[in-house]
């Protein structure tokens, strides 16, 4: 278990686990919802930047404990900036920001983040869930962005929102504030794969396997295109693809990975 973020309890902030290249990140937070308090965030950020940095770890599964996977951000934290000379609009903007650099963090790391739903995802948590690259849930797992029942839209979960769900579903979403279930949030592209609770461990780690098996090399470049691509129009998007591809050919992986193809054995990947 990794010994990051200690707080007044004994108990870290999260919890680590490596095996198989599956790098499991659990947050430990349950009696505060696992809320993204700043501690929270800065913890998440700090470990995502070391699995980034292992060479062992290839594929990440974000988790959390309780019924609640993330509740978003820590209102109890929000409203006691509001004691601040400026009424706590600095802190407002450091956690915002802090927020936002959290899941553009996500979607840059060079290796696959999956989230790992057991409960409740709510606002931020909801925005947290939308910003990795893939997610798995429960049958019982809930998403929504309640803000607008409370007066504060969720205008940043919206961003990563809006880029998982249509326009229309999004949009449902953010002005009703109701929860969706995970059958819906499948039909809105919110998560991948509906679970049982029962097998979900054994299952996610078997497919979070099947992808740590691939050239590293070739999922950093895969994921980075990915989002790149997503934001130009279609033909500077296969323009830049064509690309991408040519520079992905001339890699020491891509030449091993067809050879094993055409010789018929698995592939012993150099990474590069």
């Amino acid at each position: 278990m990794s010994d990051l973020a200690q707080t007044n309890v004994s108990k870290p902030l999260l919890g680590t686990l490596l095996h198989e290249g599956v790098y499991r990140i659990v947050m430990q937070r349950p009696e505060k919802m696992n809320a993204l308090s700043r501690d929270m965030m800065s913890a998440l950020s700090a470990e995502l930047s070391h699995a980034a940095e292992n060479p062992e770890v290839r594929v990440i599964l974000l988790g959390a404990e309780g019924k609640v996977f993330c509740a978003g951000h820590d209102l109890k934290e929000l409203t006691l900036a509001r004691g601040d000379t400026d009424g706590g609009k600095a802190t407002y903007q450091a956690i915002m920001r802090q927020c936002s650099d959290l899941m553009q963090q996500i979607v840059r790391l060079p290796k696959p983040v999956i989230a790992v739903v057991t409960g409740v995802a709510t606002a931020a948590g909801c925005q947290l869930v939308a910003s990795c690259d893939l997610a798995m849930a429960t049958d019982t797992a809930t998403f929504c962005t309640p803000g607008v029942n409370i007066g504060l839209f969720c205008s940043t979960p919206m961003v990563a929102l809006s880029r998982n769900a249509s326009p229309k579903q999004a949009m449902e979403m953010l002005l009703t504030g109701e929860s969706i279930d995970a059958s819906t949030a499948k039909d809105f592209g919110l998560i991948n794969r509906i679970i049982p609770r029962d097998y979900l461990d054994q299952v996610v780690q078997k497919y979070a396997e099947a992808i740590a098996s691939k050239s590293a090399h070739t999922l950093k470049v895969g994921k980075e295109a990915f989002y790149r691509q997503l934001e130009m129009p279609l033909d500077q998007a296969y323009d830049f693809a064509a690309d991408v591809m040519v520079e992905n050919m001339m890699a020491k992986d891509a030449e091993e990975g067809i050879s094993a193809f055409l010789q018929k054995r698995k592939p012993e990947w150099s990474d590069s």
